[in-house]
């Protein structure tokens, strides 16, 4: 059994979504087989391109929520879909103890995801931190602190909006 959980860029063009879903599923066939267990706070761009595929792959999928408002304060209406299937299809939710997101629940959830990460991906342009905490990097940066293997993903083709 092996659990993959996921770190990504949430602005990913349109464009990007095709060639992240190919290199996640090529990553989640090398890793996945029997037993696959992925991990993700299924927010838009690529924690919900990658648990998508984790569900494709007949994985299971866990959730984790930043807060309990998260879906209604921060989901986008044009993710809402997407996300509420991906929720529906989740083996397991865990949802922070947060009333409200925000910097200190997206903190705990990056904790969450990396607490249960046998591998952690990373959809991520190698960009380093902003400074402003709980980005992609950031989370790259503290699993490789704990020891956490990383595979990042940034296909040919893949971009950020703006």
């Amino acid at each position: 059994m092996t659990t993959l959980s996921v770190t990504g860029h949430m602005d990913l063009t349109e464009a990007s979504a095709g060639p992240v879903r190919e290199a996640l599923r090529a990553l989640l066939l090398r890793h996945g087989g029997d037993g696959l267990i992925g991990v993700s706070c299924i927010a838009e761009g690529a924690d919900s391109l990658f648990a998508d595929e984790v569900l494709r792959a007949a994985g299971r999928l866990v959730v984790v929520l930043p807060s309990r408002d998260y879906r209604r304060s921060v989901v986008s209406s044009a993710h809402a879909p997407f996300f509420d299937r991906l929720l529906a299809a989740a083996g397991e939710v865990c949802v922070m103890p947060y009333e409200t997101a925000g910097r200190a629940a997206y903190e705990a959830a990056n904790a969450a995801v990396l607490d249960r990460a046998d591998r952690l991906v990373a959809v991520w342009n190698g960009e380093p931190p902003t400074g402003k905490g709980g980005g992609t990097a950031d989370v790259v940066q503290e699993a490789r602190a704990r020891g956490i293997a990383v595979d990042v993903v940034w296909p040919a083709g893949a971009a950020r909006k703006g």
